[in-house]
């Protein structure tokens, strides 16, 4: 594996303060734009749920905006829109986010209101009942999306009963099971100081933001920073065939390394020289040349506490044996030697999509927050670049030989007729 970058200096348009209970404030000053993408970030997801109350996060997500103390659903939603104001937010397995964007001028204005919002939500109980149904709306969607399923179903076959192997949206007894109670108990014990974090882009004022964050979020209690077991990745097999569906889904990988080791660089390198791009390997080759799927990918799933190497396809059931057998040729090949201009396509692509994300606000706040999660910093742009240029041919192929030698989870759902499956299982652990 490569050696670990060398750390450079924080990039100069990228602030950081710590309030007296732990809630970090980052700005990322982008004097070029007139607006400000505004965001509160709390460092807990669906891997810190207990297994009976799977989807909490998700479900206190939603139910953020349906009141505080101060002000009513209908009233939060008036005054952001007032200024003009986009508002939305996310849940992951490892953090939630409520987000908005506007005029730069009002950025104080959206740490007030998204502050309120996460301090104060009131979680009113005939709203929690009303969204509880679009939340099993939006769960039985999932169900019926065979590629959502086949996910489903590899990461339960990666981690087992592990919180990373859950849905984020939880499954349908818990999501019919969380009360009033559990939701104001869990965000008690989650939203706290040390969880928080508070960042602005744009054309903002780092001293006024913090301000800002003091008075809205500085009375909550600190809180210790979370800890979740690593996963041990078992490995084995999830199928299910759907009817009504006419084509296969896939997903099948291989453990990786966590985002916190210096070798992972190489793993996303790895990923993209495989698979990212229509002159892929991957995509050349099983669309391009042989015309076995419509869609095929590869990417590297990293986080602070374990890694997966994702190969996923769509594809008619017949080729399924032609599709296994070419991917484990590709695999093997790229486990004798990787082509250089193959590494330095993958390189291109991958610092060209850093680059397009550095011009989004919103994007790269989130992957600022995301490097504060993992490494308690902000990981300037010519530290990442250093570590991409720093991946040779023989990383990348070291990669590969160890994903060849070792264990392996597949996932399917779509049509999936006997002697596909029969065929499929060659994918699978040995």
């Amino acid at each position: 594996m490569p050696p670990a970058a060398p750390r450079t200096a924080p990039d100069a348009d990228t602030r950081l303060s710590t309030l007296p209970n732990g809630v970090r404030v980052l700005t990322l000053h982008l004097p070029a734009i007139e607006t400000a993408a505004v965001s509160v970030f709390v460092r807990t997801g669906s891997r810190d749920e207990p297994a009976r109350l799977g989807g909490i996060s998700h479900m206190a997500e939603h139910m953020a905006f349906k009141g505080t103390r101060q002000r009513s659903c209908q009233q939060i939603n008036w005054d952001a829109e007032r200024l003009g104001a986009e508002v939305n937010a996310h849940t992951d397995k490892d953090h939630t986010a409520y987000h908005m964007r506007g005029l730069a001028a009002d950025a104080p204005e959206f740490v007030r209101q998204l502050g309120e919002i996460v301090r104060d939500s009131s979680f009113p109980a005939d709203e929690l009942e009303r969204e509880r149904q679009v939340i099993l709306q939006e769960l039985a969607e999932t169900e019926d999306d065979a590629f959502d399923t086949a996910f489903r179903l590899f990461d339960k076959a990666c981690w087992g009963e592990h919180p990373l192997a859950r849905p984020v949206i939880g499954r349908r007894a818990s999501i019919e099971r969380i009360g009033r109670d559990d939701l104001q108990a869990y965000v008690a014990g989650r939203y706290t100081g040390g969880h928080t974090v508070v960042a602005a882009a744009g054309p903002v004022d780092h001293d006024q933001v913090v301000d800002a964050a003091a008075r809205a979020l500085g009375s909550l209690p600190p809180g210790a920073p979370p800890t979740v077991a690593a996963p041990v990745f078992r490995g084995g097999r999830g199928i299910k065939h759907m009817a009504g569906q006419s084509q296969a889904h896939v997903v099948f990988g291989f453990p990786s390394l966590p985002v916190t080791d210096p070798g992972h660089t190489a793993v996303q390198v790895a990923a993209a020289v495989l698979g990212e791009g229509m002159s892929s390997p991957l995509m050349d080759t099983l669309r391009e040349r042989l015309g076995l799927v419509y869609y095929a990918a590869c990417s590297a799933d990293l986080d602070d506490l374990a890694g997966q190497f994702v190969i996923e396809a769509s594809l008619a059931p017949e080729n399924l044996p032609a599709f296994a057998d070419e991917v484990e040729g590709l695999l093997a090949a790229h486990a004798r030697r990787v082509d250089p201009a193959q590494l330095e396509r993958a390189r291109r692509q991958l610092a060209v999509r850093r680059l397009r994300q550095w011009e989004r606000p919103g994007r790269r706040l989130e992957e600022a927050v995301l490097d504060l999660f993992n490494f308690g910093r902000v990981r300037p742009l010519a530290e990442r670049r250093g570590a991409l240029e720093g991946v040779l041919p023989e990383h990348v192929r070291q990669v590969f030989a160890g994903l060849c030698a070792g264990p392996r989870a597949l996932g399917a759902a779509g049509h999936l007729p006997r002697a596909a499956v029969d065929r499929l299982r060659r994918l699978g652990p040995a």
